[in-house]
């Protein structure tokens, strides 16, 4: 029996199991305090859908508190009062058209001043990122004296120029970030099989850059979907309103009808949650794109 030795575990189970027992607290509080975030995040969703059914009278006496009657009709009166099918048709447009040539001109841009070697590549670069430290309500007064001159006041062009313009700076500096981390050997590898610089840039770099055009896509809509700036100013024909000018005319200077604000408010935001769910699978492999090294 003295030649046989016994080795006794150093870890007593009851640490073992106490270590556990923290671990799964520490989880459970975790999802706790994410999940209180998650509902303190959706609330004022809900609190603007739950408003836009209830009547003037009703929203100042309980603000937070459900209908007594769900006035469906607000969404009614709010679509024809204002026009908002117009303005709907307007900002659609508008949105799309100035999103399409961000996408179009942002995916150039980034694709010549991340793959390809030219002098004056970083001043190229820094003149795109110094445009978004401008402010853009401090162009409203030089931009309405060009785009009168241009006669394109009271346009579609009068929206969808400034909107591509300011769009341009982050979505190249999201792209040319995005195209600077793909491997110089796919690019190689392609010319190599013959492949043109077109052919690079269509067939493969646009595909491997589909998270960085999905956030692009979602920033650029959501900031051309809810202007109001720009569309006061250059915009005085009331069939080219768009939504927020639409939305604008349930306030005056004396009264405010808060059941049909609320209700074109809620309409409004619609589309804005439609972009968002169809492309945020696509932005969260962006957000964690390199952050796994195989």
């Amino acid at each position: 029996m003295s030649g046989l030795l016994v080795e006794k575990s150093s870890v007593s189970p009851f640490k073992a199991g106490s270590g556990a027992s923290a671990k799964k607290w520490k989880s459970t509080i975790f999802w706790i305090l994410l999940t209180i975030y998650g509902l303190l995040t959706l609330y004022p969703l809900f609190w603007l859908v739950i408003s836009a059914f209830k009547t003037n009278a009703e929203f100042m006496n309980r603000p937070f508190g459900l209908p007594e009657a769900w006035q469906v009709d607000n969404f009614v009166r709010a679509w024809k009062s204002s026009k908002m099918g117009t303005a709907f048709a307007n900002s659609v447009i508008v949105s799309v058209v100035s999103l399409v040539l961000t996408l179009f001109i942002s995916a150039l841009a980034s694709f010549v001043i991340a793959r390809l070697k030219f002098k004056g590549k970083g001043l190229i670069l820094g003149f795109f990122v110094v445009g978004m430290l401008i402010p853009i309500h401090s162009t409203l007064v030089p931009l309405f004296i060009l785009m009168k001159q241009m006669s394109v006041l009271n346009t579609y062009w009068a929206l969808i120029l400034p909107y591509t313009a300011f769009a341009l700076p982050t979505a190249i500096f999201v792209l040319t970030a995005y195209l600077t981390s793909v491997p110089k050997e796919i690019e190689e590898a392609a010319f190599i099989d013959g492949t043109g610089l077109w052919g690079v840039f269509l067939r493969i770099m646009l595909p491997i850059s589909l998270p960085a055009l999905s956030t692009v896509t979602i920033l650029s809509f959501l900031h051309s979907w809810n202007d109001f700036s720009f569309a006061l100013v250059f915009i005085s024909k009331s069939s080219l309103k768009t939504l927020p000018l639409s939305i604008a005319t349930f306030a005056d200077g004396y009264q405010t009808d808060y059941g049909l604000t609320l209700a074109a408010m809620t309409i409004a935001v619609i589309p804005t949650i439609i972009v968002y769910l169809a492309f945020q699978e696509q932005v969260m492999k962006g957000m964690t794109a390199g952050a796994v090294k195989g």
